[in-house]
Order: C-alpha cells, then structure tokens, then sequence
C-alpha cells in the first residue's frame, strides 16, 4: 500500500503567494515523510470562495498557472493532487474549469475536471464554470489504482438519494467502471446542520457499494460567513471509517495502509437531525454550532488583521452569548465589554453584564446613555420642527436612538485603538423581521450570532454553562428572563417592554422560520400546521393568523436589513445570509 498524506489546509481566495507556500511547504514534510501521494482541497491554489475575482483581476490566473509550473518542479518522488482553476480556452465554452492537477515526477499527467456543478444556497460555481462533459482517467502509483473526483461529483448516487436528482449523470458510477482501487473526492464543503451525518452516510455507502477505499480531503478555515470544517476521512472497502482528521482546524495526516487516527468530533456532531419537527432543544447541533462560530471569529479576524474586539454587554442574551463566543475565541485579555444603560435599563440587566464580564475575565467598564441621550434630543427636537409633513402616530425615534448611541460609542473605541472590532449582537429571529436597528445592534465588523435562532441561543447558553471547561460562566438569570432590548417603559405594567410582547413568542417565531427554511412553507401551510407552542399553550385560530400575518409583514419590511448584515457565520442548514438567499427588496413572496 501507498504512503498516502491528507493535506487539510486553509487557503485566502486570490492569494496565490499564500496558498502556494502552504502546498509547497505540505509537499517537502511529505516527502521527508517518504510519502507517495499527497491531496489537497478542491481550488487550494485559488483559494475558495472566490466571488469574481478572479474574473475581474484576470492577472490572478497566470500567477496561479505560474505558482502551478513550481508546485510541480517540487513533486519529484511523490505524486501530488492540486486543486486549481484551469482555463478552457475555447470560445463556445465558460472560461474556467475546476480541475484538480494530478502531478506526478515533475509533470502533469492528469487534469480532473469536475462535472456537476452545484448552484444553489452559498454555491454558484456555474456562473464561470464548465461543467466537464467526459469520464476522468483514473492513474497509477505503484501498481495502485485511484480515481478522482471533485466534491459535488459525489453527490448523485441514485441508490442513497430517495428524491429526483438535478443531475443526469453520476461521476462516481462512471468513473468505477474504470476499476479503481481508491476513490478520492478533493472538496470545499461548508459545515451546516445536519451534514456530517449525511455525508458520512453518503460515503460509507458508495464505498461499500463499489468496494472501493474512499478518501474525502476537505478544506479547513473560514471565508465570507462560510466555515468549513475539515475533517478529512477514509473509509475502507467495507465502508467503515478507517481514519478522520481533526475538526476546525488545518491537519496533516499520514496514513499507510490505510489506517490511521479516528479522532473524535465535537459531541453529538456526528448524530442526525431531524428535519421533520421543530425541537427548541438543538441537542445534536450545539456543539458543532459553537466549533463553527468560534473557528469563524479566529479566522476573520486572523485573516483581516484584527486581535481585539469591543461590543455592548447589555445583560442580555444576545450580548451574553456573543461575549463567550469572542473571548473563547481570542482569548478573554482581548475582548472588551461595555455597559451602556439609560435610564431605563434596570439594575438587573447592569448587574447581569458585570457578573459575566468578571466570570469570563474580560475587561469590562459602564458608559452611561444619559448625556448623549439629552444632548441629542435637543438637536432632534429643533430638526423634527423644521420638517413639515406627516408624522408617525407611534415613534421609535428615542429606541433606535439608544442603539445607535451604543454603536457610535463601539465604533469610536474601536477607530481609537489598533486592530480593534466593534461587534454586531443582533440574532437570526431578530433579523428576520426586522426586530434591530440599523446602524445600532445591527452595527459592527462582525456578526457572530446573525445565524442562530433565540430559541438555538438559549439552547446554546444551557450548553455552554455545562461543556465548557469553566463551567456557568452566563448567570442563570439572564437565561430565564424574557429578551428585551429595555429600550421603552410599557405605561401598563410601569416595565420596559419585551421582545415578545411587540413580535410573537420566540418559540412560535423560530418554528415559522424553521418550517419556511427547511420545507418552504408559506402560509396556508403555517396556517393548517400544529406548532410545538400550541401543544403548550391554547391560541385562538386569531392570534396564530395575526402572528403569521406578522412574520410575513414585519420580514417583508426587514429585507433591505438583510442586505446590510455585517459578516457572519451561517449555521444553519439555510440562511436568509446574503451569501446564500437572494430576495429582492421589492417583492411579496404571500
């Protein structure tokens, strides 16, 4: 059997210098390794995502070529798979194609072309790309046989998938007619809910299957609110996991013989979802939740060159689980919380946010609203006088002003200290009916929570305080308190009033979005559907139309919102991120 190296790495997009040092340096430990093959991600020259760029800045492409020519004058003794950007260059075609170079001995002897191209959610590799329209040639290395194939092209075996495919050919069946005796597949596959199950599934089934050793080399790091995991494996002909590389984080794994290191998974990421029902407890996500926002924050802020973050600590749950999240990632000496209250904020809150601050270790000091508060109402109240037209019956003038307030104050401090980060703490509930400020917890370099639901992040509160190392770090209070921004008093109850009491149960909220994302669900559906709160709690047939009504009403008016959300990491199995959903401002989709 072949020596064989799983070169897990992280690449920027465009950055050929970069990338092509890292293949470079993996391609010298490997053959002091004596290694006889070595694999690479998918696009590991280019760097994936890439956007456009290479298209608008068509230079990239001939020092990528250029950085191909030196990655194969270093492969004498050893075969290397490179993934790389190949021009077509043929008129009646798209430009490029996704290839993976085969170089063995100094010469390319093959070129892989991937030929089923995903356009859907955050892909959309068909915009330049041809899709190859021939079977692969698989090649040898010492009397061993190996096929390739490129992510995607994996992902059509009619046996394993139960529904119609979007594809008309299986890259895999065509390939194995060729007899080989390992199967690679060289991939860039983001992390999201749900998909270690599925594609340890998929895999172990196609190499039973075919009888073949199946290897899976993934891509590691994080790009344009895409993280991707890793965790490269092999799977031996039976289609049992021989070998797995480790999770968020670049590996580089030797096996010979195909045996090797199984290493563990974030708990219960390996365990499947059920996308049948919604569940407010999010066991078997959590973790990999966590793994993926925290890999996020290192890499975007390693990436731009960014140590230190800044963001309000409101006592809530928002800013609460934002503030683990950061000082996990960067390390509690770098993260910054501020309390910022008005006079309304109750000492609750403000001693919620200092608990936890001296709990994590984070720096953390009070800026009262107060002063700016007053000084801007002054100026307010002499520019509403000099605009003569209709005013609102209800104003949220002095809410969004406190927000705004508190986003000036982040940015300030950020502008004034070198690599600093003002953090955005808004939650995917609140954003998608439009339920944050613009230019206010809206606001910030970073977005680290925009994808998870307020039912996930009470779930995701509950499982910090018990698998981190520190434990109950998040004062329990701030995990049984209703979520509210304290931005206005209720004239009522003499309180500051809740999230839930101008929106909808959180709980209610989050299964219509659970059910519009995973099954595409409009209203009449949401309508004849029995939610998981009206098994709690009795609603009238009114209040379930009124609050449907509203989600659609209120997300209609949150689009523009969504188009301006600052970076983020998407979690969830989809996302009204910008990345992957496009909805135009101006429609109506009920």
């Amino acid at each position: 059997m072949n020596k064989i190296v799983l070169a897990q790495i992280d690449t920027i997009a465009g950055d050929i210098e970069y990338n092509s040092k890292k293949i470079l340096d993996c391609i010298k430990r490997a053959k002091n390794e004596n290694a006889d093959l070595i694999i690479f991600p998918e696009l590991a020259l280019m760097g994936y995502p890439f956007g456009d760029i290479f298209v608008r800045h068509q230079s990239i492409i001939k020092r990528q070529l250029s950085a191909l020519d030196k990655i194969t004058e270093q492969t004498n003794n050893i075969t290397a798979l490179v993934g790389f950007v190949e021009p077509t260059l043929d008129v009646n075609k798209k430009p490029f194609y996704n290839s993976v170079a085969v170089i063995q001995n100094g010469k390319i002897i093959r070129k892989i072309r991937k030929r089923l191209l995903p356009n859907y959610c955050e892909f959309n590799d068909y915009r330049y790309f041809e899709p190859f329209d021939e079977v692969s040639e698989i090649f040898e290395i010492n009397g061993e046989k190996y096929g390739v194939i490129v992510c995607e092209d994996s992902f059509n075996d009619k046996s394993f998938f139960k529904e119609k495919s979007i594809y008309k050919i299986d890259p895999v069946e065509e390939i194995m007619k060729q007899q080989p005796d390992t199967l690679i597949n060289c991939s860039c596959s983001p992390s999201r809910t749900g998909k270690e199950y599925f594609k340890n599934s998929l895999f172990s089934s196609i190499a039973k299957k075919y009888n073949v050793n199946y290897i899976y080399v993934n891509q590691a790091g994080y790009a344009d609110n895409l993280c991707f995991d890793g965790t490269s494996r092999i799977y031996n002909k039976t289609g049992n996991l021989v070998l797995r590389a480790k999770s968020f984080e670049e590996d580089f794994v030797i096996t010979d013989n195909f045996i090797g290191k199984v290493n563990e998974l974030p708990v219960f990421m390996e365990k499947e979802i059920d996308f049948k029902k919604f569940d407010t407890k999010y066991t078997n996500d959590l973790a990999r939740t966590y793994h993926s926002i925290i890999f996020g924050i290192k890499e975007y802020f390693r990436k731009n060159g960014f140590t230190k973050a800044v963001l309000g600590l409101s006592g809530g749950l928002d800013s609460t689980i934002c503030a683990v999240l950061l000082a996990d990632a960067l390390g509690k000496d770098n993260v910054w919380g501020i309390s910022m209250p008005s006079r309304i904020t109750s000492d609750a809150s403000k001693n919620d946010a200092k608990v936890l601050a001296k709990n994590l270790g984070i720096h953390f000091f009070e800026v009262p609203l107060a002063p700016a508060l007053d000084s801007f109402k002054n100026m307010f109240n002499y520019a509403f006088e000099q605009v003569q037209t209709e005013k609102f019956a209800k104003s949220t003038t002095i809410e969004n002003l406190q927000a705004r307030t508190r986003a000036t104050i982040l940015w300030s401090v950020s502008n004034e200290h070198k690599q600093m980060l003002p953090i955005a703490t808004s939650d995917k509930s609140e954003a998608y009916i439009g339920y944050a400020t613009v230019n206010g917890d809206m606001s910030g370099g970073f977005a680290p929570i925009a994808d998870v639901t307020k039912t996930k992040l009470f779930a995701l509160g509950a499982f910090l305080n018990e698998y981190r190392t520190q434990k109950n770090v998040i004062p329990q209070s701030v995990l049984e308190k209703p979520p509210g921004a304290e931005l206005k008093i209720n004239p009522k109850t003499g309180k500051t009033v809740c999230a839930e009491e101008e929106n909808m149960p959180y709980e209610f909220l989050d299964e219509i979005i659970w059910y519009v994302e995973n099954f595409g669900y409009g209203f009449d559906d949401l309508i004849m559907h029995q939610f998981y709160y009206e098994t709690k709690n009795k609603i009238t047939r009114e209040i379930k139309e009124e609050w449907i009504n509203k989600f659609y009403w209120k997300s209609k008016c949150a689009i523009y919102k969504w188009h301006i959300l600052p970076p983020s990491v998407i979690v969830d199995a989809h996302s009204i991120n910008s990345v992957e959903y496009h909805q135009p401002i101006i429609s109506k989709v009920y």
